[in-house]
């Protein structure tokens, strides 16, 4: 049985991890599901490295949602380039899911980014795990996840 780890936050003020949760049970049978939420975006990458190393997850989802603030933005990078090292360090696929507070004007949009985004991520995820060549027939086209798709700049298919 596969399984994928969801790592989350409760700084965040969407419970992303619900949405893609739900959307991974919708997608395939036979996948467990463990979840470690944490205070903030900074501690995901230790979460993502022990639901690979302690929980023997085949690859993990890291939720966060940083506010609005240059400090919020700083601490973003910081918790990318740990997870890209925690990635690193395992070989194991971490799935980057944030959503920055500025990506909207107002909190239903908020909402609707954030939903989409890790319902997307969350397909995008069961996809890279079992048919990772499906990811590779949409190389190329603009697909977004939170946003309108930006599509291609030429057809290349």
């Amino acid at each position: 049985m596969a399984r994928i780890g969801i790592a989350d936050t409760t700084f965040a003020r969407y419970d992303m991890a619900k949405a893609a949760i739900d959307e991974i049970k919708k997608q395939e049978a036979g996948i467990a599901i463990v979840r470690r939420t944490v205070p903030g975006v900074k501690d995901l990458p230790v979460a993502a490295k022990k639901l690979i190393e302690e929980d023997e997850c085949d690859i993990v989802m890291a939720f966060g949602m940083p506010g609005k603030e240059a400090i919020d933005k700083t601490c973003a990078h910081e918790a990318s380039m740990g997870i890209i090292h925690a990635q690193l360090l395992t070989n194991t696929h971490v799935i980057e899911v944030f959503v920055h507070e500025d990506e909207a004007d107002s909190p239903k949009e908020l909402i609707r980014v954030a939903e989409n985004r890790a319902r997307e991520h969350a397909k995008n995820t069961v996809r890279l795990l079992f048919s990772p060549n499906d990811l590779t027939r949409n190389a190329g086209t603009g697909r977004r996840q939170g946003k309108e798709d930006a599509g291609p700049l030429a057809d290349s298919h």
